[in-house]
């Protein structure tokens, strides 16, 4: 009988030990940052981390930067010289420097995507700006919570249809992709405002290769399924509302050419005109606009041998699989691509016009 109560009580106390978050820290000693700059200098990694810290009823905004030879070895050298541990777990936004962009982000993204630090939703950045300056001058018009940036991203806060919208994962998957690629929206400090949008740069394999426009930017959104409501497009005689988009798409291949007809059914709310301006007039312009731009963005992927619209998805079926693998350089800059724009204006704006 004792030596089964001895064994219980043992059993008892090795349960205690192995039970419970033994390994856990307290949220006190956690630094938790909700954004991360990416530089380098020469063959070592600069990450700088925004980490918000409350302070007698308050927040305030703490850079911290730190250097290694990996991101992962200089964001352990940051946790190791402050009093809290770093957690990845909130980061909410990765901003990297465009010179580091145009060397390529694949080390940095796979090692996002294999140490799981870092959630393959954070979304991606480019900045214009030397990355050191940018955090200065961006952290001065910061919110105490330290989202501002991300809130600029955020659809149910500042985005709209002319931002790109790119998380990890996409990056990711388009170092992979024969016939996907990504665009990053490229900011910059702003002057009046926390950040201003400079378009997007066309990423290749994990390299910035070039970059499109903001407008460019909307047409990609919406030919990837992103809805532009909200977009007002000036013109000469008018300013509309696009209130939806659609898109219907068909392709073949013959002799090794691709071919591809794309037609966008828009639907638009007059907000201006100028006199004598009529209907048909501004259906003309707006299409004529909108071809033109197509036009403009299929040139600029041909250029660089970068699929960011992912035409190639829709010949993924047509293709033997081994010649996917020559998709952007032998059958994108052969593609012949014809846009059709059909505009229904589908009322004459929230104010009723003089006859």
């Amino acid at each position: 009988m004792l030596k089964k109560a001895a064994s219980l009580i043992l059993i008892s106390l090795f349960a205690g030990m192995l039970s419970g978050c033994w390994d856990n820290r307290d949220i006190n000693h956690r630094a938790l940052p909700v954004t991360m700059g990416v530089s380098m200098k020469g063959d070592n990694y600069n990450v700088l981390l925004l980490i918000p810290e409350p302070v007698e009823n308050t927040t305030r905004i703490r850079l911290v930067k730190g250097e290694g030879k990996t991101v992962t070895e200089a964001i352990d050298t940051i946790s190791r010289d402050m009093e809290s541990f770093v957690d990845m777990l909130h980061m909410k936004v990765v901003v990297f420097d465009k010179a580091l962009a145009e060397r390529g982000l694949m080390d940095s993204i796979s090692g996002f995507m294999r140490a799981r630090d870092i959630s393959p939703k954070v979304i991606v950045v480019i900045t214009d700006d030397e990355i050191n300056q940018f955090f200065k001058r961006s952290q001065k018009t910061m919110a105490p919570e330290g989202t501002t940036l991300y809130d600029c991203f955020e659809k149910d806060a500042g985005w709209n249809p002319e931002i790109a919208l790119t998380r990890v994962w996409e990056v990711y998957r388009s170092i992979h992709s024969y016939t996907r690629d990504v665009a990053i929206p490229i900011i910059q400090a702003g002057t009046k405002t926390m950040i201003e949008h400079n378009g997007s740069a066309i990423i290749k394999n994990g390299r910035m290769v070039g970059r499109i426009s903001s407008e460019e930017t909307l047409l990609m959104n919406a030919f990837s399924g992103e809805s532009s409501y909200g977009k007002v497009e000036v013109m000469n005689h008018a300013s509309v509302l696009i209130v939806s988009n659609t898109f219907r798409n068909s392709s073949k291949v013959v002799d090794r050419t691709p071919y591809m007809n794309s037609k966008i059914i828009l639907k638009v709310s007059l907000l201006e005109t100028r006199e004598n301006t009529n209907a048909d007039l501004i259906r003309e312009e707006l299409e004529k606009v909108l071809t033109l731009r197509c036009d403009a963005v299929i040139e600029k992927m041909k250029a660089n041998e970068a699929d960011v619209l992912g035409l190639g998805q829709f010949f993924r079926n047509k293709l033997p699989r081994n010649e996917l693998q020559h998709w952007r350089t032998e059958y994108l800059p052969r593609l012949k691509m014809n846009f059709e724009v059909r505009t229904i204006i589908q009322n004459e704006g929230n104010l009723k016009m003089p006859s």
